[in-house]
């Protein structure tokens, strides 16, 4: 078997600080995009999280999503893109959704009154309207 840590290795190598964050921009229909977050949202992981939430917010969609389903962790970092986010999508006359599904993410947002910045949803198919 290969060592992840042997130079060459076709093995991932084990992140020794904390889960990835992994991001996907999707489109569930036009007009409607979705970023999929994944892992924990830290100071470690708030740049990436943050270039994909620009990504994002670049896009002329009118409905913009957040899927934070997959989120383990969200610390006060994740929180500041999140607020910018809405701001940002509130210049431009549109409101930030959110897909909070879990305590880990929901409990910050609740409790420093942000989560009144954002239109929160408990599943994907409600954010993007995909039920209408």
């Amino acid at each position: 078997m290969p060592d992840p840590a042997q130079p060459g290795s076709n093995a991932p190598a084990a992140d020794p600080v904390g889960e990835f964050l992994g991001t996907v921009i999707t489109r569930s229909r036009p007009g409607t995009v979705v970023l999929e977050v994944q892992g924990e949202v830290d100071t470690l992981t708030a740049p990436q999280f943050s270039a994909a939430v620009d990504e994002l917010m670049n896009d002329r969609a009118s409905r913009l999503v957040v899927d934070l389903t997959g989120v383990t962790f969200l610390a006060s970092s994740g929180l500041a893109v999140l607020i910018q986010a809405a701001h940002r999508a509130d210049e431009r006359g549109a409101r930030l959704r959110l897909v909070v599904s879990t305590r880990a993410v929901r409990r910050p947002l609740e409790v420093t009154g942000t989560d009144q910045l954002f239109d929160m949803y408990a599943d994907t198919r409600h954010a993007t309207g995909d039920d209408d």
